[in-house]
């Protein structure tokens, strides 16, 4: 029979010396990660709608021609399709600018922040609010994959 060993794994678990408050600390430099994370998926949101309206535009400016509406289908051809969404930049740029600026730079620190005060482990609160919160022995509350506690 093999023995798992009771609660997280190595990669899980703050290195000696590591306090509370720097988990804590890291924890909230995590979470707000994370709703970069999520700004960056609405971005490439905002990106694929306005590509697929821009696209669709083509379809209506057709049907404007086609049913004697040829001064609404050339102002949307004139000075809709292919317009900048915001200055200078269609929304691929916006992305991009993202990515490389802020986005980039967010990622760099929440990683050196880790590699600097707990070995570039990650998910350190979590792991421990995880071992708070789960009952142990209890299917469903292991502690780790493959383990029995």
């Amino acid at each position: 029979m093999t023995t798992h060993q009771d609660g997280p794994d190595e990669r899980h678990r703050r290195p000696a010396g590591v306090s509370d408050a720097t988990v804590a600390a890291l924890g909230k430099l995590s979470e707000a990660l994370e709703c970069v994370e999520r700004v960056r998926g609405h971005l490439y949101s905002l990106h694929q709608l306005v590509g697929h309206a821009d696209l669709m535009l083509d379809e209506a400016v057709e049907m404007f021609r086609e049913s004697g509406h040829g001064h609404v289908a050339d102002r949307i051809d004139t000075d809709l399709l292919g317009r900048n969404v915001i200055a200078g930049r269609w929304t691929f740029q916006i992305v991009e600018d993202f990515d490389d600026g802020y986005y980039a730079l967010f990622r760099q620190i929440d990683r050196d922040a880790r590699e600097e005060l707990v070995a570039g482990r990650r998910h350190l609160y979590e792991a421990e609010m995880k071992e708070r919160r789960r009952t142990r022995g209890r299917p469903g509350h292991e502690a780790r994959p493959g383990s029995d506690a």
